[in-house]
């Protein structure tokens, strides 16, 4: 088909008393189209109707679309069924020509941005090959808006806590912070509301005022507005994570700052420049890093198990023997786990993200091999026992042969509580001269010492009503 512009050359031409065979040979096209132009005598491009096989079916497609919910697939297999013989693709171009189903799209915004004036942060899943196994992970990404700077970091999860120590760590890269942080509406830092209206987490509000910024996050379905942050992931997935090998989490995010330095120090043909070079300008007007910046880390409450561990996120780390049963307090960091007893710290460890259910074993937490075990202070039962000095010797030997169980001294409180003192004493000294530790048989003993002294059975009385027959 003619372009308007070659329709326009042939009616000039042909006003000048061009002949149609000289017309065509300049313009390097068929005499028939020639004759064409000139028979209908205009520039624009005539439109070509054809019958659309999917126009009988127009009401039936609009109410399909809203049953379906926009997906074509499923109005196709629909219409397929009441006797339509179209493709889907016919459908899919009859709709999109009509605007059924699909509203038409909108340019994209232009957004410029001063030296500090903004920054863009944002998550995305991906897989990373870590020690040999995929894993789904999540991409954390902080964006200069001005220069293109860019820091990424990779988590097992994201949470407030992640979120603010990669915060914290790449307003450290950067050398400061913009005046604005810009989300998309994350539940991590969001409390209430989105966009102009989102109030953010007063923690996370109270992370912002610390370094000087605020957040702000963008209105739902406006996701061009952080396009700064969302146009590196791809490069992300296909440039970092695709193809790569990662020992553990520790080689991923070292290896994921070096990637950030060599992007960094790129020249971009769209910029004109690296994005280092336009750091330069931009760095001034950052907001400086506070005097004193607290390591970030979140704080747990953990009681040490019998084998003299705590458990954090599946993962068991030691503690100090001495301190079984005991409740410590655990602050958790990105690179460690220090745990707590009171206001003194007793133990440091490297924190892990993985194989769940490992052991981090500290060997000083441990009594040296072949030391004698710490005594176990006696049970409330024992103590009972041991305020009468009489049975010391008799529950001393009972407990070496029950063991731990802590039932049968219950049963000897119980029967101390219960029968005079006097015959319980007679009896437990009887049974341990004949190391006799049965104790329903040392009850059979006490009853039948006191069955005269303390149950008197009254003498049976005559029946009034017998008498003499």
């Amino acid at each position: 088909m003619l372009s308007e512009e070659t329709r326009a050359a042939i009616l000039e031409l042909a006003k000048k008393g061009v002949r149609r065979r000289r017309i065509a040979k300049l313009l390097s096209i068929s005499r028939g189209s020639v004759d064409e132009v000139l028979r209908s005598g205009q520039v624009e491009v005539p439109r070509i109707e054809r019958p659309e096989m999917a126009e009988p079916f127009r009401d039936q497609i609009g109410e399909l679309v809203l049953r379906f919910g926009g997906h074509l697939g499923r109005v196709h297999e629909e219409l397929v069924r009441a006797g339509a013989s179209f493709s889907y693709q016919a459908l899919t171009g009859f709709c999109r020509r009509h605007g059924i189903g699909q509203p038409p799209k909108l340019p994209a915004g232009h957004y410029d941005f001063n030296p500090g004036q903004e920054m863009q942060h944002d998550t995305s899943p991906h897989l990373a090959d870590i020690g040999g196994v995929k894993t789904r992970v999540q991409t954390a990404s902080l964006v200069l808006c001005y220069s293109r700077m860019i820091f990424f970091q990779i988590y097992a999860r994201f949470t407030r806590f992640e979120c603010k120590s990669f915060l914290a760590e790449a307003i450290a890269y950067f050398g400061g912070s913009a005046g604005t942080c810009m989300i998309d509406n994350t539940h991590v830092v969001v409390a209430s509301g989105s966009g102009a209206q989102m109030v953010p987490a007063p923690e996370m509000e109270a992370f912002g005022h610390r370094y000087g910024f605020a957040f702000a996050a963008h209105e739902k379905g406006d996701a061009n507005r952080s396009a700064r942050v969302e146009a590196p992931f791809d490069r992300i997935d296909k440039g970092f994570l695709v193809g790569s090998t990662f020992a553990d989490w520790s080689d991923l995010n070292r290896r994921a700052r070096a990637t950030c330095d060599d992007w960094n120090a790129r020249r971009s043909n769209k910029l004109h420049a690296s994005r280092r070079e336009l750091f330069a300008a931009e760095r001034p007007h950052l907001r400086p890093l506070p005097l004193h910046v607290p390591e970030v880390y979140q704080v747990h409450q953990r009681t040490v198990d019998a084998e003299g561990y705590i458990h954090l996120h599946r993962i068991r780390y030691s503690a100090p023997y001495i301190l079984i049963d005991r409740t410590l307090e655990v602050h958790e960091t990105m690179e460690r786990v220090d745990l707590f007893h009171g206001p003194r710290k007793v133990a440091t460890h490297r924190r892990l993200s993985g194989p769940l259910n490992s052991r981090v074993l500290d060997p000083a937490h441990r009594p040296p091999r072949g030391s004698a075990r710490l005594p176990q202070p006696p049970s409330p039962e024992e103590s009972a026992l041991l305020a009468e000095p009489q049975l010391a010797s008799y529950v001393a030997r009972l407990r070496a042969i029950i063991g731990g169980r802590r039932a049968p001294l219950r049963r000897l409180v119980s029967m101390l509580r219960d029968y005079p003192r006097a015959p319980l004493l007679a009896a437990v000294a009887q049974a341990e001269q004949y190391g006799l530790f049965d104790l329903d048989r040392v009850e059979r003993m006490v009853l039948k010492q006191i069955a005269h002294e303390y149950f008197i059975v009254p003498p049976e009385k005559d029946d009034p009503e017998d008498g003499d027959e």
